[in-house]
């Protein structure tokens, strides 16, 4: 019997959505026994890739190699087509599209602004849990640089942008697919640390009946670090943390929430 409160569903596999998260470890019993402890995973061996669970629904991956940080994978029809569009627009191909034991196809990129991601040709029958404790939530792109993302991905990805905030004082941005909200952009501020380059950050979700702040206070159990205290937002609570290994992520309980201002639409450059 899972620990979990609630069970995940599965992920709706639509262009540029996010399809796979992924942490490369070089200790794979010290994470099996951190992630265990955090988020009641349990785990199943795929070729040698271990594929952690939750209520028999797969949620992330846990290759050994050398150490990761936590890596986003987002869908694509083609991965070859994909990289070549992606070098084309200005990024970096980091791993070149190779086929994979699971049936799909793969590859990594960097950005414009320098942050890395993964993009995966999945069959239909792909299996990716989203939504329930311990399962991804969210992912958003932190970048210095926040027009030049959203020109490159909306290009790349034919996302739908919409503007959160002021775009001044607060430049987060959402990007949608088919009018479904998929990912998030930030303009990164006086919050970050000087000189810390554009990544993405990966969330997980924290059931309400378990709360952010259990989740930070296991982190801390567990031998993590809490590097931003629980905080509310109008998406809900959230707290910041690392793992065993130093590896960020973030967790939200998402009932928890405060009023948010109203959206605004903000023109589409890539509309004639």
């Amino acid at each position: 019997m899972s620990i979990a409160p609630n069970t995940p569903k599965l992920a709706p596999l639509l262009s540029g959505s996010p399809c796979w998260v992924e942490r490369s470890v070089d200790d794979l019993k010290g994470a099996i026994e951190f992630y265990t402890g955090l988020f009641g995973w349990h785990y199943a061996d795929d070729a040698g890739y271990t594929v952690a669970m939750a209520d028999g629904i797969p949620v992330a991956g846990l290759p050994q190699g050398d150490p990761d940080a936590w890596r986003l994978y987002l869908v694509t029809p083609h991965a070859r087509a994909t990289a070549e569009k992606a070098f084309h627009l200005g990024g970096s191909v980091l791993r070149n599209p190779e086929d994979s034991a699971d049936q799909t196809q793969s590859t990594v990129i960097a950005d414009p602004t320098g942050a890395v991601v993964g993009f995966r040709h999945v069959p239909p029958d792909w299996r990716f849990g989203m939504g329930g404790h311990g399962s991804y939530a969210w992912a958003e792109l932190n970048t210095r640089d926040g027009a030049a993302a959203d020109e490159f991905f909306g290009e790349l990805c034919h996302y739908d942008i919409t503007q959160i905030g002021d775009g001044q004082r607060l430049d987060y941005a959402s990007w949608s697919v088919e009018g479904t909200e998929v990912i998030g952009r930030q303009k990164m501020g006086r919050e970050f640390p000087y000189g810390e380059r554009s990544h993405w950050m990966v969330y997980f979700t924290a059931a309400p009946e378990i709360g952010i702040d259990s989740v930070a206070y296991r982190v801390l159990e567990l031998g993590g670090r809490v590097t931003v205290e629980p905080y509310d937002t109008p998406f809900g609570r959230i707290t910041v943390v690392e793992d065993h290994a130093g590896m960020a992520f973030s967790v939200i309980d998402p009932s928890r929430v405060i009023e948010a201002e109203p959206r605004t639409e903000v023109d589409d450059p890539y509309d004639d």
